[in-house]
């Protein structure tokens, strides 16, 4: 039993983090709210109330998910970046000028739109890479500062360029509908950038685990010396891995803009950017867990505005559920005397089996 538990201690690490933040939560909703057990039936099964919020839960999770694989690669190369917010919007913003502004057949427009985005992405992400290789400097303050350098420039190129004037705010001119994802389900927005996401899953795992350039990426990120005495090219891996992570941020955006709203409808960045950084810290940088994580965070967010609605308990404790979860995530010493105890017992049970058979 125990070498399980060592096996898969971070795994069992988040789901204790989490069971202490629900448990937290259904405290303070019985504090503070009038009607505690009607609270917490939306509060867990809120989502399930109807198609459409179960169908909300399913399109929110799908830009956390890419913008948590966006991230998750750097993280693997142990580049800290949070330019993902940035590389999203600004993808989106120029890919939606670039989808007003041509007209060609659905199926050779939707693949355009997407590789636009992606390339607008992967040269957000190449600045931040560049300059750190070349010059060591600071990924985290570079991607976080080009966060607004996205946020204004993209303002700029709708409001002066593709502003939909007769709208009345500031919107762009509505996407032809040859670059659209269409909704699939009914009574829902679950659009095909959802399959898309799910594509995006399982190539990033198989880059990450299956191929040469993710081992590289993975040892650079545990141990960069080590990396480069064993004949990794560590400058072409903290680029490419900032590379990636953009392109695939940059399809974040795009495919948001294409399936829900079908024009540039942002006055702010969305957050799905800074949802990606939780979701891949809670997901420990596995493309699979992050999936499962960018779910559990939707579905939350989703059980929380139905709390609003129906309830006298605030949108906000959903805040505090994935405060406490990421604390207790990101503490070092949470559990290290118990994941101690089990190493020290399985080292004693291996002792005796090697001195038994003497």
């Amino acid at each position: 039993m125990d070498k399980y538990i060592l096996k898969y201690f971070n795994l069992i690490r988040t789901i204790i983090a989490i069971l202490i933040g629900v448990f937290i939560c259904i405290l303070i909703i019985f504090i503070i709210s009038k009607d505690p057990q009607n609270g917490l039936r939306y509060f867990f099964l809120g989502p399930f109330s109807s198609t459409g919020r179960f169908g909300n839960v399913i399109e929110m999770a799908s830009p956390i998910i890419l913008c948590g694989l966006a991230i998750s690669i750097p993280f693997q190369a142990e580049q800290f970046n949070v330019g993902a917010e940035g590389a999203l919007f600004i993808a989106a913003a120029v890919t939606t000028g670039f989808g007003v502004s041509t007209s060609f057949p659905k199926i050779i427009h939707i693949p355009l739109m997407i590789l636009v985005a992606g390339g607008v992405g992967a040269i957000w992400g190449f600045i931040p890479g560049i300059l750190k290789a070349k010059w060591k400097a600071s990924e985290l303050v570079i991607t976080l500062m080009m966060n607004y350098v996205a946020l204004y420039l993209s303002l700029y190129i709708i409001n002066f360029h593709f502003r939909d004037k007769k709208a009345g705010f500031l919107v762009s001119y509505q996407l032809p509908k040859t670059a659209w994802f269409d909704q699939f389900i009914k009574n829902t927005r679950i659009h095909y950038g959802v399959i898309l996401t799910i594509i995006f899953i399982i190539l990033v795992y198989i880059l990450l685990y299956k191929t040469k350039l993710g081992y590289e990426i993975r040892m650079t990120g545990m141990n960069i010396n080590f990396a480069k005495y064993g004949g990794i090219n560590t400058f072409k891996i903290i680029v490419l891995s900032q590379v990636i992570g953009g392109f695939i941020a940059g399809i974040a955006g795009i495919s948001e803009v294409m399936g829900i709203h079908r024009r540039f409808n942002w006055q702010g960045t969305p957050g799905y950017g800074w949802d990606g950084v939780v979701v891949a810290i809670i997901g420990r940088n596995h493309p699979i867990l992050i999936a499962f994580a960018s779910i559990f965070i939707a579905y939350l967010r989703v059980s929380g505005q139905v709390l609003n609605l129906l309830t006298d308990i605030p949108a906000e404790i959903v805040t505090i559920l994935e405060s406490i979860i990421i604390l207790l995530i990101t503490a070092e010493a949470f559990l290290t005397q118990w994941k101690y105890r089990i190493t020290v017992r399985e080292a004693e049970k291996k002792e005796v089996k090697i001195e038994s058979p003497s």
